[in-house]
């Protein structure tokens, strides 16, 4: 009798007439599985894939090993706020800043070549070029008198020592001590007198310098920023006027809307600094006014006095202004600081 051969475990997996192992065998085949795989490596992790006798591919797809962490696919990276408000900001601080180089640029280069139109002030334009006109001319004035005060010192110092020298004589020339005695009283009181002069006049020459080089020059620099303000106020008109005479559509309005918006806070900025400049010209004609009437006084009444040789007068147009002459050697430092 013949015995049946033992069949293969394979050869018992049914087939469905579509070439598919059927589902029951195919989920008690996957329970095997996982009661043989080790803990840890679940079936969530393995896929075993069986297809049809005439496909090709068949294999298994094994995740992570146990106990790794599952990778997460790359995409985007959002920064946090700490970290990108910074770098945007200045990066969008230096977009301004460039864009409205450029216009202003263009701005100037415009008017100088006489192509672009600017904004004009005419009343506040002539002051600003009076003004300008008298710092020069206040400018030469210091300079003369910064010389006649170096001159005048350097007189001063030569009459000090040729008093010194007639008085040095008068003693050892008996028969002429008279002579040498009276040169030297009136050498000795010509420097004195000259030292008041020179007080006077460094005096006249602080106090105009002071409103020259600080007052005058402060209103300057609002005229600067006013001029800046004006160039910036005319680029973002001209910018705005072009964009107006262009078409009108769903791309340009937008534009429209934020030169408007830029152009409005020029002008707003413009009319400001228009008005500080006012402001500042007004008080400075009143300051200039009354520290140059002063000063004048002071200088003719103290030239005035000197060389009319009235010593008395001199030293009263001093105490008239409060004006302290230094003693020679008060300035200098004591032992004790030296060291």
């Amino acid at each position: 009798m013949a015995q049946e051969s033992p069949k293969n475990s394979a050869a018992e997996i049914p087939v469905t007439s579509n070439g598919q192992l059927e589902d029951s065998h195919e989920h008690s085949f996957n329970r095997d599985l996982k009661r043989s795989l080790p803990v840890g490596l679940g079936l969530s992790e393995t896929k075993i894939t069986s297809h049809g006798f005439d496909s090709t591919k068949e294999g298994v797809e094994a995740g992570p090993f146990p106990g790794g962490r599952t990778q997460q696919k790359s995409g985007p990276v959002v920064l946090a706020d700490e970290v990108k408000n910074p770098a945007m900001e200045k990066l969008e601080l230096v977009r301004k800043w460039s864009l409205n180089t450029y216009k202003c640029t263009r701005q100037i280069i415009s008017e100088k070549l006489g192509r672009g139109s600017r904004t004009v002030d005419l009343e506040l334009e002539a002051q600003i070029d009076i003004l300008r006109d008298n710092k020069k001319k206040y400018e030469n004035i210091l300079r003369l008198a910064q010389t006649l005060s170096n001159q005048l010192f350097q007189m001063v110092h030569t009459q000090r020592q040729l008093g010194d020298a007639f008085a040095d004589l008068s003693l050892k020339s008996l028969e002429l001590h008279e002579e040498f005695g009276y040169n030297a009283d009136t050498q000795k009181l010509l420097a004195k007198n000259g030292e008041t002069l020179l007080g006077a006049i460094n005096f006249f020459i602080a106090s105009v310098n002071t409103l020259v080089n600080k007052t005058i020059e402060d209103t300057l620099l609002t005229v600067k920023q006013y001029e800046s303000a004006r160039i910036e106020y005319d680029a973002y008109r001209t910018d705005l006027e072009e964009l107006n005479l262009g078409p009108r559509d769903a791309n340009t309005l937008p534009k429209i809307e934020q030169s408007q918006q830029l152009f409005q806070v020029h002008k707003e900025k413009y009319d400001k600094m228009r008005n500080d400049v006012s402001i500042k010209l007004k008080f400075l004609e009143e300051n200039k006014v009354k520290v140059l009437h002063n000063q004048l006084v002071l200088f003719h009444n103290a030239i005035a006095a000197y060389f009319a040789g009235n010593q008395k007068q001199l030293e009263q147009t001093l105490k008239q202004f409060h004006i302290k002459l230094k003693t020679p050697g008060a300035d200098a430092p004591s032992w004790l600081e030296e060291q």
